[in-house]
């Protein structure tokens, strides 16, 4: 859907809703597909949303609550009562469950968990017996396997009984009597075999495979580096125990670029939609790290003061001095996002640090010498007695950004942190701190000061 539909479709439940025609309202709303109707729902108010969704049909509103961001699953579960709030999560799939289970209070969530079928309540315990952002923790516990000694017929029969989730029917996983997965079998292999064929003797060994506690992001790669509908995840002693399906893998890497991005920007967590989230909420998530960075720029401030006998000579300098800090902070940004990225995406590891070190500083020396130039043009006209201080600062600054923002990411990738919280606001703080010690450093001994 182009967002001009989405748009029109909001418009027109909007307007039923104002005109007070509940019919009409209830019958348009079901109408439409279960992607259609989330778009819907995120646009509409709370209040809107709430009857919008009580009026949906019972299939279609499961299907649209599992779509659903979970600050929209909250918010839609504090308006049904207890009993229609279990009914809801009890017929969820549960790695969806668990999800949803994970943003609210424990209390809460507890409480819900108990009051689930015994089957459910297991198939939930497991998921959450698993480290949040693991395999096993957004694995679906419902997947079909077939033992090594069925016949084509006998799997077959088992493959048209099943009612498990239909992403993981399309490549079937192979275990032996220890539940130990031993092979794969595709559903179009299984098709056109002889029916008395046994499964051992039409699978592949050839297995990709993720363990419980691998990593959701890397997981997600996998998915997407073999072209992978599911994968299947077993645990150490290699039972398979569930699989990550690809509409999982769609709301990792949604959940971690949107995490990265909010790292990026020295944001704190921010699960909650934007145009809902109130003044003080916005406040708490920001002022942090500003905090962090204030006291950090102070550094640079008592550079200036430091040298503050050269600016009194020669004032032209302080005209520059903007210009050439944003520069190197600049610069660090752009190394720092590309490295984020490619270590977000496997295309390099940390034994590539040093050569890409090397590339970095040659590239950094390049733009470093044409941005010199710049600004040496500029100070011949403004204070022809700066030109090489600046342009001299802006060679270093350029390369001393560009170098710190292409290491932070890799250092931090070194000791299991996040590089993400390297980028942006962190790596502009160090080059400034950086550029007014280069700067004035230059400053006091080109000119003799």
């Amino acid at each position: 859907m182009t967002v001009e539909q989405i748009q029109q479709n909001v418009d027109f439940i909007k307007t039923l809703y104002e005109n007070k025609d509940m019919r009409g309202f209830k019958d348009a709303i079901n109408t439409y597909e279960p992607m259609e109707v989330v778009h819907i729902l995120e646009e509409l108010s709370p209040d809107e949303r709430v009857i919008a969704y009580r009026f949906l049909q019972k299939d279609l509103a499961l299907e649209v609550f599992e779509q659903l961001d979970p600050e929209l699953q909250e918010q839609l579960l504090h308006s049904f009562s207890e009993v229609q709030a279990v009914q809801l999560i009890e017929e969820m799939e549960a790695d969806d469950r668990v999800r949803l289970l994970d943003e609210l209070p424990a209390l809460v969530a507890e409480r819900l968990v108990t009051k689930l079928s015994p089957e459910e309540r297991k198939k939930t315990a497991l998921l959450r017996g698993y480290e949040q952002e693991t395999a096993g923790r957004v694995m679906t516990p419902d997947y079909l396997s077939l033992n090594k000694n069925m016949t084509v017929n006998q799997a077959i029969e088992k493959v048209r009984t099943s009612d498990v989730h239909r992403d993981t029917l399309t490549t079937l996983y192979v275990t032996d009597e220890s539940r130990v997965l031993i092979g794969i079998v595709d559903l179009q292999d299984l098709v056109i075999a002889k029916p008395d064929q046994t499964i051992e003797e039409i699978m592949n060994d050839e297995i990709v495979y993720a363990m419980t506690d691998n990593d959701q992001e890397m997981v997600a790669r996998m998915l997407q580096e073999h072209d992978l509908i599911a994968i299947p995840v077993v645990d150490r002693e290699r039972r398979l125990v569930g699989a990550v399906t690809i509409d999982d893998v769609v709301d990792i890497l949604e959940e971690e670029a949107t995490e990265d991005f909010h790292k990026i920007g020295a944001v704190g967590k921010f699960k909650i939609n934007f145009r809902e989230a109130s003044v003080p909420f916005l406040f708490r998530i920001r002022i942090g790290w500003l905090m962090v960075l204030v006291f950090m720029n102070i550094f640079s401030g008592a550079g200036i003061a430091y040298f503050e006998d050269t600016i009194e000579a020669v004032v032209a300098l302080v005209f520059f001095l903007p210009l050439l800090i944003d520069s190197g902070g600049n610069a660090g940004s752009q190394s720092a996002t590309m490295m984020v990225r490619a270590l977000a995406t496997g295309d390099v590891v940390f034994r590539d640090w040093f050569k890409l070190l090397w590339k970095e500083l040659r590239v950094a020396l390049s733009m470093g010498v044409v941005m010199a130039l710049g600004v040496a043009l500029i100070a011949s006209f403004r204070a022809p007695e700066v030109v090489m201080v600046v342009a001299f600062t802006m060679t270093l600054v350029v390369i001393f950004g560009s170098l710190i923002g292409m290491s932070l990411p890799f250092v931090l990738s070194r000791f299991n942190m996040d590089p993400a919280a390297a980028s942006g606001p962190l790596v502009t703080s160090l080059a400034d701190i950086a550029g007014v010690l280069i700067y004035f450093s230059i400053a006091t001994w080109y000119l003799g000061l």
